[in-house]
């Protein structure tokens, strides 16, 4: 048993007997089926606290014959799987991790020969009569163990993307650790099986992959580990009942990661929910989080727009195809959200092409990173909301449209308030408060003879009235009114048995805004 080839299994080991530990052992199944195939090389991303080290600590106490893990994999759904005995324990396996060798900024330019010369130290244990070292490195060493004794390896690399993420703007140490790699697998018959994990999907350089032989598994195409990495409404149900945990409070703060039809939430996050029983942000505390700060404040195509649109429960439109999988190259609010998506601050229905806010411990660290000069204003328009909600129940027109008026002035500086789009992001502002008691709400509702600006609708243990709201620019709240009356907008909630408010929200640049409130009559 060595460090970094043929490991131990104590690090699965403390996973395996964890208080809330979750079987996610069928993984295994699905990585033998590629064993020594053309398809054995997997690069699985996902953001940080998904259970991605747990999975390559599993794997590495599975394959490698440096330990006997039989004890640890019993009971475990594994077991009944044909492949199972095949591969326990019978593999030479090179673990890496990384981040251990990239701790601190300083390594940057070392850490590739030191990978090399730690891994090429723990063979000469064991294959030390089979190779000379020589000026191509680690390749050649693995190439002449193989040649002399037919034996393959395993690689299974975790935070394969770490370079990335710390030297962002360095691109000769990213390309020189991607040929590092290219080096290391690409045509080489040692490699049996090639596992990496990290946050970030492989950097492409132009049009193509510089590892083009990994088929990657990512937040944007999760595949058949979509249920392996964070945990699904099923385990999450059960931790709950286990620990008499509100499930539907759960669901509110963690879930909302999707996976074609599965739900996935963060389980580091539910594991410290059902170990302390508090509804909080396990979030925050780590570079991602600053990340987070500096990527919406590039305001790319409107992208602080789109964040107060998200976090008031709307989706955004986005492409994903063109990001370039590191953490510089931006061109376009697209490649920022992408990012985010990997992040995990992001969730994106693919089939929709949309990307929004997963759940309310994403939405606080939203609000954390707003909390700067660049969003001046924000948090204090967002005070204001309850009151002014208040104020549209009451049908006090006036009073919501001095309201409005403050919230214009509060975040003049952060929004381009020249158009009705800026109008209306000040209305999601406005009306933050209605999460509580209405569903996300609905932007240019088809209804009529045209489309109402936004809708609210209540949720179905409130009592509060649907909200109807028309926007105007330079012309009148009450030619607003007039215009749902005219075009009939109302007319989509005929089925509706509540009450019905009309709202007329006009903003003229001279006097400011005026607000119009009635109450439907359904005839």
């Amino acid at each position: 048993m060595g460090i970094y080839v043929d490991p131990g299994n104590a690090a699965f080991e403390m996973s395996r007997f964890s208080e809330i530990y979750i079987d996610k052992s069928m993984l295994i199944a699905k990585v033998n089926a590629v064993y020594r195939t053309e398809k054995r090389f997997l690069c699985v991303s996902r953001p940080r606290r998904f259970g991605k080290s747990m999975a390559a600590n599993m794997l590495s106490a599975y394959y490698s014959c440096g330990c006997d893990s039989a004890a640890l994999f019993s009971g475990l759904k594994i077991e009944g799987d044909a492949s199972y005995r095949k591969h326990l324990n019978k593999h030479h396996v090179i673990r890496l991790d990384m981040q251990k060798f990239l701790f601190q900024e300083s390594h940057l330019h070392i850490f590739i020969s030191k990978i090399q010369e730690m891994v090429i130290k723990d063979l000469k244990k064991d294959f030390g009569t089979y190779f000379e070292e020589n000026a191509y490195g680690l390749p050649s060493v693995l190439e002449q163990i193989y040649a002399h004794t037919g034996c393959g390896f395993i690689f299974i690399i975790d935070e394969w993307d770490c370079v990335f993420r710390l030297a962002k703007e360095q691109k000769d140490i990213q390309k020189a650790y991607l040929d590092f790699l290219r080096g290391l697998f690409k045509g080489q018959d040692y490699v049996e099986l090639a596992y990496m994990t990290g946050i970030l999907p492989i950097k492409k350089y132009g049009e193509h992959s510089a590892i083009n032989i990994f088929r990657e598994f990512s937040m944007l195409d999760p595949g058949r580990f979509a249920s392996d990495f964070g945990f699904t409404d099923e385990e999450v149900l059960a931790l709950c009942k286990a620990y008499h945990v509100d499930y539907e409070e759960t669901k509110k703060w963690y879930d909302g990661y999707l996976f074609g039809g599965l739900h996935i939430y963060n389980p580091m996050a539910v594991t410290e929910l059902m170990e302390n029983g508090e509804f909080k942000s396990y979030w925050a505390g780590t570079e991602t989080y600053e990340a987070l700060k500096a990527y919406i404040d590039l305001n790319f195509d409107g992208l602080k727009e789109a964040v107060i649109e998200m976090l008031s429960g709307i989706r955004c439109k986005v492409h994903t195809r063109k990001f370039q999988n590191d953490m510089t190259t931006f061109q376009t609010r697209d490649d920022v959200f992408t990012l985010l998506v990997h992040l995990g601050y992001l969730t994106c229905d693919q089939e929709a092409e949309e990307v929004f806010i997963p759940n309310k411990e994403i939405a606080q660290e939203f609000f954390y990173a707003a909390d700067s000069p660049k969003w001046a204003g924000l948090i204090q328009s967002l005070k204001r909301s309850d009151s002014l909600l208040e104020n549209t129940w009451k049908l006090d027109g006036d009073a919501v449209a001095q309201e409005m008026e403050a919230i214009h002035n509060e975040t003049a500086s952060m929004l381009k308030y020249n158009d009705e789009n800026a109008l209306t992001c000040t209305i999601l502002i406005a009306y933050y408060s209605a999460k509580i008691y209405y569903m996300n709400p609905v932007m240019e509702l088809p209804s009529g003879k045209g489309f109402a600006d936004v809708v609210y609708l209540p949720k179905r243990e409130t009592d509060k009235p649907a909200l109807l709201i028309e926007l105007k620019w330079n012309k009148s709240a009450e030619g607003a009114i007039a215009q749902i009356k005219e075009r009939a907008y109302a007319s989509w909630l005929e089925g509706y048995t509540g009450d019905i408010l009309l709202i007329g929200i006009n903003y003229d640049e001279k006097k400011g805004h005026t607000c119009v409130i009635e109450r439907h009559i359904i005839k």
